[in-house]
């Protein structure tokens, strides 16, 4: 009897060892004790605002391109905002400024928030990466796993009603898929809980002036959702 209640005992322990290395990689690497969940998210942040997040994380060095970077890219905008727009991973121009779409794509993504009557300062820009991958290449799965929480972090103190990937990179690696761009845009999808929509990356545009059109429809969609909210 008492073999078969140490196995219980045992097999329960297991189950909560796992559940907690299930949050981890939804959270990220932290002490957190009760807690409940609404809508997927935590009710309790770790930071308590972006500001002391950042100086927290500015100097991370979790993953090699930690001690690649010129710059943390850690995000700008409006820390109330009901939208984020969130990219792969910041570039050449983005790391020299510490400011996430700051070259030619984002001098692009200003005009179309403008087309659509939003300004930079009213939403919150971010990217999945905060240090620049070498060669600007797609983000890597460990690197991912390494940052995504602190995306979700930021996200969870913002608590925007919309969030809007830009690029099928990005957009996969948030959902976890293989998708190509037919496939995402034109769709609501749920991300921690939150609307979340996908269009072009703006660079894609840069290469592609085709993509202008369908980009428009994608961020009009966007704009309804907005105001709707």
């Amino acid at each position: 009897m008492k073999d078969n209640i140490t196995i219980k005992k045992l097999e329960v322990i297991e189950l909560a060892r796992r559940y907690m290395l299930q949050q981890r990689d939804i959270y990220g690497n932290q002490l957190w004790g009760d807690f409940k969940v609404k809508n997927e998210r935590r009710a309790k942040n770790v930071y308590s605002s972006l500001g002391e997040m950042y100086n927290d994380v500015k100097e991370c060095q979790k993953c090699p391109l930690g001690s690649l970077r010129i710059n943390f890219v850690f995000g700008v905008g409006n820390p109330n905002s009901k939208i984020v727009l969130i990219g792969e991973a910041p570039g050449r121009d983005e790391d020299l400024k510490g400011e996430p779409f700051v070259g030619r794509a984002g001098q692009l993504l200003n005009k179309i928030l403008n087309a659509i009557n939003l300004k930079r300062e009213e939403v919150y820009i971010a990217n999945i990466l905060k240090c620049r991958p070498p060669g600007n290449r797609e983000p890597q799965g460990s690197e991912v796993e390494l940052c995504l929480p602190y995306l979700n972090e930021q996200i969870l103190i913002i608590k925007p009603k919309i969030i809007l990937s830009l690029g099928r990179v990005a957009a996969n690696c948030l959902l976890k898929t293989k998708m190509n761009m037919k496939d995402l845009r034109g769709k609501i999808f749920s991300y921690m809980g939150i609307r979340m929509l996908v269009t072009y990356h703006p660079a894609a545009l840069l290469r592609n002036p085709g993509l202008k059109r369908p980009t428009w429809e994608d961020v009009q969609f966007v704009k309804k959702l907005y105001d709707e909210t």
